[in-house]
């Protein structure tokens, strides 16, 4: 399986998604620079966390407008697994791929450390490893993660399950509790939370392994085993 790692300026988190899918996972991982560069022939797509842009206008607004966002785009309507964190949450969200925004954390500050999550659909490609309603520890860090939706929009993400993750105990005020999402299709991720740091015991946890591990499991059942 080859995964792209899109890289913008201000990126960050490029280097740990890059050795979570490469190393962890021991899949192909290519860093993908964000201009001229071509999203065809991956078999799925990482977008890290950091500043993207320097988080100018709102987080993630100007990477939204770029071109390889526009070829992420068509590879969402291909079924393509997309999985954003963090700053790649904020731009998914931005550029229309996944429903709501992000407003500054309900204390206004930058927040750092592990938070405990708890697995609210485990049947989706990105947490099939998982437990339905397990608790996994795996790390924040943000400033603009307070997910936020019209209740329109919260009902519909409740009634057809597009709410993958929701925190234990909410650190930043998101509307639900939410910590993650889908799009309807169930192919694109976009989570605030970092399972790109969790990936070994000796990070403080391997918890977010079995995201990467669904990803490949549900490929391989997919083009594998049904070519």
């Amino acid at each position: 399986m080859k995964f792209a790692v899109i890289q913008f300026p201000g990126s960050n988190c490029d280097r740990d998604m890059y050795y979570a899918a490469q190393n962890a996972l021991g899949e192909e991982a290519e860093l993908v620079w964000y201009e001229g560069s071509n999203l065809e022939g991956y078999d799925a797509i990482l977008l890290p966390g950091g500043f993207s842009y320097g988080d100018y206008l709102r987080s993630g607004a100007i990477a939204s407008t770029t071109d390889i966002v526009t070829q992420l785009k068509d590879q969402a309507d291909k079924g393509v697994p997309i999985l954003g964190v963090c700053n790649g949450f904020q731009v998914l969200l931005e550029s229309g791929l996944l429903p709501g925004a992000m407003l500054t954390n309900r204390d206004l500050k930058f927040m750092c450390h592990f938070e405990q999550l708890v697995v609210q659909n485990h049947q989706t490609l990105f947490t099939s490893e998982y437990e339905q309603n397990e608790v996994i520890s795996v790390p924040i860090a943000h400033q603009e993660g307070n997910y936020f939706c019209d209740q329109s929009t919260l009902t519909r993400l409740r009634e057809n399950n597009q709410i993958v993750f929701t925190y234990q105990n909410n650190p930043n005020g998101s509307i639900g509790d939410i910590a993650g999402i889908i799009n309807e299709r169930g192919n694109v991720l976009g989570m605030m939370p970092h399972p790109e740091r969790a990936v070994e015991s000796r990070l403080g946890s391997d918890d977010g392994l079995k995201l990467f591990q669904s990803i490949l499991v549900n490929w391989r059942e997919h083009y594998v085993a049904g070519a």
